[in-house]
């Protein structure tokens, strides 16, 4: 018997018309567990505002559970790419129509469990943070053993990150990624596949948001349970690091997106009450 779609009653969420939060959620030939996912997310309660799933070009069927989903329930609004362009540019289309004062990132598989959202999006609420990221590496709740060979190449491109940006962050490939719209939405992404996450961190770190780490739990799958990063995402993530800390941040782009930023934070330092968002005790 299926879990019913509507919102379910979450004592995390104490504030019933807070609804913030846009989740942005990525799609490709996620047939087996788009579903589940999906309702895990509107579970949450009163504070999803909208999950906005972009569907990059699937050839399973996708398309047809998310319609049947949409029907269920208004927050869940669906977008399509004609054709697979990668992780970055359903982002790219997610963040031009969120609507949400925090917008957070959700991959479509069963990798990242979407009851830690509450806690990543917390230092946002509270008024401490302008940027999450949920950390695989940090003290964990439960983490899947799997490949040795990508925690070796994710630790190496999070300390070549940490070399270019100053910061000691401690897992920048990680999906969940929250913040506030007006840090997240000026930014024009250009990178291509999975150098999103390179892309992102590399950017919001040149600006003054206040970025904070918390830990989740990870369900990693292997390669025949429909894993889709492969090697070549490893070596692109490499040149998208040195670009995107060397190049990007002196162009007119990231010039404009710096201090679009910058001159926002410095103008609300209390944005979270500036801008109306209701504290709720999680």
């Amino acid at each position: 018997m299926r879990e019913p779609i509507t919102t379910a009653e979450n004592p995390n969420v104490r504030d019933a018309d807070a609804a913030v939060l846009s989740v942005l959620m990525p799609v490709y030939n996620e047939a087996k567990s788009i579903e589940m996912v999906v309702r895990r997310v509107l579970a949450l309660g009163a504070v999803v505002k909208e999950v906005v799933v972009v569907n990059d070009g699937s050839t399973d069927r996708t398309a047809e559970i998310l319609e049947s989903l949409a029907k269920e329930d208004a927050r869940i609004r669906c977008f399509r790419l004609e054709r697979n362009q990668g992780k970055t540019a359903a982002i790219r289309l997610a963040l031009a129509q969120a609507s949400g004062e925090i917008l957070i990132i959700q991959d479509a598989d069963l990798e990242y469990d979407p009851t830690d959202i509450p806690s990543i999006i917390e230092p946002i609420l509270t008024g401490v943070a302008d940027v999450v990221y949920g950390s695989r590496f940090l003290v964990r709740r439960a983490t899947r053993v799997l490949y040795f060979y990508h925690y070796i190449a994710n630790s190496c491109l999070t300390f070549l990150s940490n070399l270019l940006t100053n910061r000691n962050m401690s897992d920048i490939e990680t999906c969940y990624k929250a913040f506030r719209a007006a840090v997240i939405k000026p930014l024009e992404l250009t990178s291509k596949g999975f150098g999103l996450e390179v892309e992102i961190t590399a950017m919001v770190c040149r600006t003054k948001a206040r970025t904070f780490e918390v830990p989740i739990s990870y369900y990693g799958r292997t390669y025949e349970e429909g894993k889709k990063i492969s090697l070549r995402d490893g070596v692109a993530a490499l040149f998208y690091i040195l670009y995107y800390n060397l190049v990007k941040p002196h162009l007119p782009a990231g010039h404009k997106y710096v201090r679009t930023v910058n001159t926002h934070l410095t103008s609300s330092p209390h944005f979270c009450h500036d801008a109306g968002l209701r504290k709720i005790t999680l």
